[in-house]
């Protein structure tokens, strides 16, 4: 699959997670502050990286995306969560989310913390209503609160401010980021596999799939902090090295963290050796964008 195609078909997966997202508080049940905090957030666009990974997965593995949708839609809201949660005065103190003011500049603080906790919870209203096996449906929502809880993104969200302004050593620094990013893309692919019928061995694979291409990402990301600019990232360029976050870039050098990105892409596209399903076709094209992408 050429690069275009992927763009393409992730785009497809994307419009698919946005018409769905758009609806879920139609029902009127929620304050209108609070749902326009939300969704100010939810709708303000992004790859939808990682709901389009757990569709994929779900495909590869013998499912349909129409099953999985609000489960894909669950894991947008938990990483929609955090991003306005990472963005308080309290945590990363950062005023741009893809290029628009942050949720609490736009609205306050006090609406930006249940905005997130908002989003949190919704996430598992969702992840619980799908018409499948009860026990797959069990174990994917075991997996997503495993991989967003204190045992890693939020335990991730720790280590980060704990290691803020220290010198990190590199085991240090990706149990960090195993934790505060690669954890959630990697139940991404695990939860799909499990929800569209795979077998222990499929789900081997896509979390040693998960798990490469969530280091390849924020090996990129650590990248384009140092590299991009604001313009193209949709939040102020440079901000790791203005608060003294620990990254790969400042432990390794440019060069280095380019080379560690590779190799974790490489690893990623061994986990698909052998299949032939067009899924695993975009999933590889996936893993080789990471590596130049521009936001």
């Amino acid at each position: 699959m050429t690069a275009q195609e992927m763009k393409d078909e992730l785009r497809a997966l994307a419009a698919m997670v946005e018409g769905r997202l758009a609806t879920i508080f139609a029902d009127g049940g929620t304050p209108a502050p609070l749902v326009a905090s939300m969704e100010y957030s939810l709708m303000a666009g992004g790859k939808r990286l990682r709901p389009a990974l757990c569709l994929a997965w779900a495909e590869l593995a013998g499912g349909t995306t129409a099953k999985v949708l609000d489960f894909a839609c669950a894991i947008e809201c938990i990483h929609t969560y955090s991003l306005i949660h990472d963005d308080l005065p309290a945590m990363d103190d950062d005023d741009l989310r893809r290029g628009k003011p942050s949720n609490h500049k736009q609205f306050d603080e006090a609406t930006a913390i249940l905005a997130g906790d908002g989003l949190l919870t919704e996430a598992f209203t969702l992840a619980s209503s799908l018409e499948l096996p009860a026990q797959r449906v069990l174990q994917a929502i075991f997996h997503l609160s495993t991989s967003a809880g204190p045992r890693g993104m939020v335990g991730g969200q720790v280590l980060d401010m704990g290691l803020t302004g220290k010198s990190a050593t590199l085991p240090q620094l990706r149990e960090m980021h195993a934790k505060k990013t690669g954890a959630l893309i990697e139940s991404s692919c695990i939860t799909g596999c499990i929800l569209g019928g795979g077998n222990s061995f499929d789900q081997a694979r896509a979390s040693e799939y998960g798990r490469a291409v969530g280091l390849a990402f924020q090996v990129t990301d650590d990248i384009l902090d140092v590299v991009g600019d604001t313009a193209s990232l949709g939040k102020p360029a440079g901000s790791d090295e203005a608060q003294g976050k620990s990254t790969y870039p400042a432990l390794l050098g440019i060069d280095r963290s380019r080379g560690l990105a590779r190799e974790s892409v490489n690893q990623a596209l061994a986990a698909l050796d052998g299949l032939e399903h067009p899924r695993a076709g975009f999933l590889r094209a996936v893993a080789r964008y990471i590596l130049d992408r521009k936001s």
